[in-house]
């Protein structure tokens, strides 16, 4: 009985990926609240409940946790916009149903759209390249989307399109923090009513 109650009582040890998890759900408050200029490392350690030699063991710098903040978020947003990609029977339902995911999650997940809002202030060249890249990801996964509904749109055209849908989607999630009263149905709404006519061809 003693050891099993010695055994109940004893805190159980996260793993490492348990604990980048962890740290990079307390950066993404800090940063998305004090933003990255503000943030202090030894902040994030200790609400962590690390040492701050132990955080930079896991991810190298300030930049890179931030980093590792971004891509984490931006995962989630493209496993969000997956899961509704595949529930769609038709292409308009395609585009739909992405574009609520991706003002739901903005609604869902305010501090990973505060970061993601954000990511532009980062004053760092290595930093912002690799930012880039996630950007480029995006679009092109946007893109993969777009070629599904209208194939025969060639690969510049795709990426244009891609590129006006995120940079529209990001400039009304920003509106909307404004307006309230709009919905992330309503937003998608308004998305639709100016895409959907350039992409009659297969709507």
């Amino acid at each position: 009985m003693r050891t099993q109650q010695a055994s109940t009582g004893r805190r159980k040890r996260m793993s490492r990926a348990e604990r980048e998890q962890q740290i990079l759900g307390v950066a993404e408050e800090v940063f998305a609240a004090d933003g990255y200029q503000a943030t202090s490392m030894d902040d994030i350690a200790a609400r962590v409940g690390l040492s701050k030699p132990m955080l930079y063991e896991y991810f190298g710098s300030k930049e890179g946790l931030l980093l590792a903040c971004l891509q984490r978020c931006k995962r989630e947003l493209i496993e969000a916009s997956t899961v509704a990609a595949a529930g769609a029977e038709n292409p308009e339902q395609l585009m739909h149903d992405c574009l609520l995911a991706f003002f739901k999650f903005g609604d869902e997940h305010a501090q990973a759209w505060a970061l993601l809002r954000n990511e532009s202030a980062v004053p760092n060249a290595s930093v912002s390249s690799e930012l880039e890249a996630i950007r480029l990801q995006q679009r092109d996964f946007t893109a993969g989307l777009l070629e599904a509904a209208r194939p025969d749109l060639d690969r510049e055209q795709l990426e244009a399109f891609a590129e006006a849908i995120i940079g529209a989607c990001e400039r009304l999630a920003l509106w909307r923090e404004q307006r309230p009263e709009v919905t992330p149905e309503k937003a998608t709404e308004h998305l639709m009513a100016l895409f959907a006519p350039s992409l009659a061809q297969n709507l």
